[in-house]
């Protein structure tokens, strides 16, 4: 299965914006795509006006169904091993790959498109982290990150974190890229592609969630490319 993981250098830096992005814009373009989260935390939270919860997103963007993308959903905004643990459920790093492979034979996709839950080495499980998630989907990574201060620490661990698992990163997306970057972005991004060894894409501000709106953005990011 091609494909592509989505992760991010933290939690709230834009990970299913990219992912719900490039799963839009495989979509519009005629590719059978299928979306892929295997843990959703917080929905005791709400969530922002016209922004769609993660899995709802993300199964719009590919046509599916949102509990086809996220199997697991839990109310507490913490991590997964802990929402999990809070509700007496038990997760599985085998039943996660299980599920994404599930997700992708249901949509008949071509393209799975997978998103973690935070960082690189989030606990899904007592013993599994996201990176275990990625290595063992074997995909090419995303990461997401913002473009502001701090983000050149944080982005180049996170490339470090991937790469000593023997994971391909094949991009980094800094969001939302302002229309008028500043000094300092225009720095960070140079500095990351530099020191990283890495291709940097940006993408801009969204207007909402909706899957035209995605898919519009997804539009610019080279999306073929990162596949191949």
């Amino acid at each position: 299965m091609r494909g592509l993981f989505v992760t991010g250098t933290d939690t709230g830096v834009g990970k299913t914006v990219v992912a719900g992005a490039l799963a839009a814009a495989l979509r519009a373009g005629g590719t059978r795509v299928a979306a892929y989260k295997p843990v959703v935390t917080g929905l005791d939270e709400p969530p922002e006006p016209g922004w769609p919860r993660d899995h709802e997103l993300l199964a719009a963007a590919a046509g599916m169904r949102p509990d086809a993308v996220a199997p697991h959903c839990f109310g507490p905004p913490v991590s997964p091993h802990l929402a999990a643990e809070l509700a007496g459920a038990t997760l599985s790093l085998d039943a996660m790959v299980t599920a994404a492979s599930a997700a992708a034979a249901e949509a008949r996709a071509e393209v799975l498109i997978a998103e973690g839950v935070g960082g690189l080495l989030v606990p899904l499980t007592a013993t599994a982290t996201v990176r275990d998630l990625a290595v063992a989907l074997r995909l090419p990574l995303i990461v997401a990150a913002h473009p502001g201060l701090g983000t050149i620490s944080h982005t180049l661990l996170t490339l470090e974190a991937a790469r000593a698992a023997e994971l391909r990163v094949a991009a980094v997306v800094l969001t939302p890229w302002p229309s008028a970057p500043s000094v300092m972005e225009e720095s960070n991004r140079a500095t990351i592609e530099r020191l990283g060894g890495v291709e940097v894409a940006t993408l801009a501000p969204l207007a909402d969630g909706s899957p035209a709106s995605l898919a519009a953005g997804g539009a610019a990011l080279p999306v073929a490319a990162w596949l191949s």
